[in-house]
């Protein structure tokens, strides 16, 4: 698949996600075969303010590329403006945030509040290519309620723009994320324009991804919520499509190393004071569904120091495994 210049050569990418789409997580994932990462979102005025939090999210190393940067922001001038900033770190792509539904957000009229106008979502979108030689594309919604679905218009809006690539999450923003993705909607963009279209919402296993394939038609798959202490997903749905066969979910043990590994990164970039807590919600999701995890979750989110954590983690890997050694010797 082909992004404007930019070839992808694996369809199954990282979907942006504040909070969790950051350098560490994103290097995890293209280790286990993710085509193309996402930043998490970065606001293109703190960019023109010279926000230094807002610039670190715009940080990516050689082992994620290619790499798309996402920005927010609804005023076309500014947008424009924060484009030619985010191409002087030379990301593959620059993505404009039309999906997010959070309130703090959307009051400015950023993220899915641009489903609600349109024309001007196409004007920031040939503010943008105009002001970058960069591949500019979109990541919108199925459109604000249910009773303004408009994503077919919105994307042949930004396409005629010089968009070089839909992205369709099948929810409203008033859905947020419960009830279940329309992917009708992303077929419908799919023959309605000619860029790749990208599908995205309830992509939670191997089978979802191939489903998703072919019951839309579109170039490549999006996953965000089902790789949240699963980056083996990409792994999995990359073999399926290429082989047909089903690989196992990670073991305990797999999880447990994964959650350790991820932290020590994580840690190493961040520092404790700001990655202890940013790591509590991934750490959690590591561990969910384990044997005892709401004990040792609870634990973990009590701990404040690195050394203390990873021990946790330690000893709960070492009693998992025990158990497992166990079971094998007593069904022996």
């Amino acid at each position: 698949m082909k992004i404007g210049n930019i070839v992808i050569e694996n369809p199954v990418i990282l979907a942006p996600m504040a909070g969790v789409t950051d350098l560490p997580f994103r290097q995890i994932v293209k280790k286990m075969g993710c085509g193309l990462v996402y930043t998490e979102m970065v606001s293109a005025k703190g960019l023109i303010y010279g926000n230094e939090r807002t610039e670190r999210l715009l940080e990516f190393e050689k082992d994620e590329i290619p790499v798309a940067i996402q920005l927010f922001g609804s005023e076309p001038e500014i947008m424009a403006k924060a484009a030619r900033l985010v191409a002087e770190k030379k990301p593959a792509i620059i993505d404009i945030n039309m999906g997010c539904p959070t309130p703090k957000i959307v009051k400015n009229g950023d993220g899915s509040a641009l489903m609600k106008d349109p024309v001007l979502a196409g004007e920031i979108v040939a503010a943008m290519t105009e002001a970058v030689d960069i591949p500019i594309t979109v990541k919108m919604r199925k459109g604000w309620d249910e009773d303004s679905v408009n994503a077919v218009e919105l994307a042949q809006i930004c396409v005629k723009n010089g968009a070089k690539a839909i992205a369709v999450h099948g929810r409203t923003r008033e859905q947020f994320y419960s009830g279940k993705a329309d992917w009708k909607i992303i077929r419908e963009v799919k023959e309605a324009v000619d860029v790749p279209v990208i599908g995205n919402g309830d992509i939670f296993s191997p089978e979802d991804a191939v489903a998703m394939f072919e019951e839309t038609g579109c170039d490549a798959v999006m996953i965000g919520r089902g790789c949240q202490g699963n980056p083996w997903i990409f792994k999995r749905v990359t073999h399926y499509l290429k082989t047909g066969e089903i690989l196992p979910p990670p073991s305990y043990s797999e999880r447990i190393k994964m959650a350790i590994e991820h932290f020590k990164r994580h840690i190493a970039y961040k520092g404790e004071e700001a990655g202890i807590p940013q790591m509590r919600k991934h750490l959690a999701w590591y561990i969910k569904g384990l044997p005892h995890c709401t004990k040792v979750k609870e634990e973990i989110f009590r701990l404040k120091s690195s050394d203390e954590i990873i021990s946790t983690l330690r000893d709960y890997l070492g009693e998992l495994e025990g158990d497992q050694l166990q079971k094998v010797n007593f069904s022996l």
